[in-house]
């Protein structure tokens, strides 16, 4: 799979994945911030952004995707962070390729299966007819009475573009749609991560939760969990400098 990245930045490779709807785009004010420290490999993963589209999806061709760039980049060895899905995909990269993988962050996601809850944003996203609207607007006015919250739409309307004079979704709908249930997915197996790894939830999110302290200990050993605080799942985006910070600190710890 042709994956799509951006890059910048000097010092040590320091490889980010996006969430589910996402893009490499959603981490550019966060890798601005860490251009002096690291070099930033900010990647699109398949059916996402500006990468290539396929009807197989699932984290174990996630993780091929990334082992092959990785390999197409002359990458041995790199910092992993992943947020969301991204983190999901950075979780099992880590268990199969424990030997690419220097320091280990997830942000605001743990090892268990969640249950699948993007079904109004899917029905949103369904709702828009791309053949018949002329403008972005007219794409969010379809998507309103699904998805209420102003912000949530901005978001998914990153991912409309045009193609030849046409608008069409950068994420592969179709196959998202079908196969969301595998986003949810936890992680299984013996398989143990013994690098540093730093869970970073946000404090008004519960997708790091007291419980998941267990199956964390488990698979990743070597790891510890904090809250940004006022941050919810969309950390990066809420608290920008306290992710900043709190990257720095954990990947430079000398």
């Amino acid at each position: 799979m042709q994956l799509n990245f951006r890059k910048s930045g000097k010092g040590p490779n320091l490889i980010i994945l996006h969430g589910l709807f996402g893009s490499a785009d959603n981490w550019m004010s966060i890798a601005k911030n860490l251009e002096n420290d690291f070099t930033l490999f900010l990647i699109d993963q398949r059916n996402h952004g500006d990468s290539g589209h396929s009807d197989d999806w699932d984290y174990n061709v996630m993780v091929e995707d990334l082992k092959e760039w990785m390999d197409e980049q002359g990458l041995e060895k790199a910092y992993l962070m992943g947020h969301s899905m991204g983190g999901k995909t950075a979780m099992n990269f880590a268990l199969r390729y424990p030997e690419k993988v220097e320091r280990l962050v997830i942000a605001d996601m743990a090892p268990r299966e969640y249950p699948i809850h993007h079904q109004t944003i899917l029905e949103g996203l369904n709702a828009v007819n791309l053949s018949k609207i002329s403008s972005r607007n007219d794409a969010e006015e379809a998507m309103k009475p699904h998805i209420p919250e102003p912000g949530i739409r901005q978001f998914l309307l990153k991912s409309l573009t045009r193609k030849n004079g046409e608008f069409v979704w950068k994420i592969n709908l179709s196959v998202i749609t079908e196969k969301i249930e595998n986003v949810g997915e936890g992680i299984g197996g013996d398989s143990v991560f013994n690098g540093p790894t730093l869970f970073m939830g946000g404090a008004n999110s519960n997708y790091i939760q007291d419980k998941d302290k267990k199956d964390i200990d488990k698979f990743f050993p070597e790891s510890h969990v904090i809250h940004i605080k006022n941050a919810g799942h969309w950390l990066h985006a809420e608290q920008p400098q306290a992710v900043v910070d709190t990257l720095k600190a954990f990947l430079t710890p000398n």
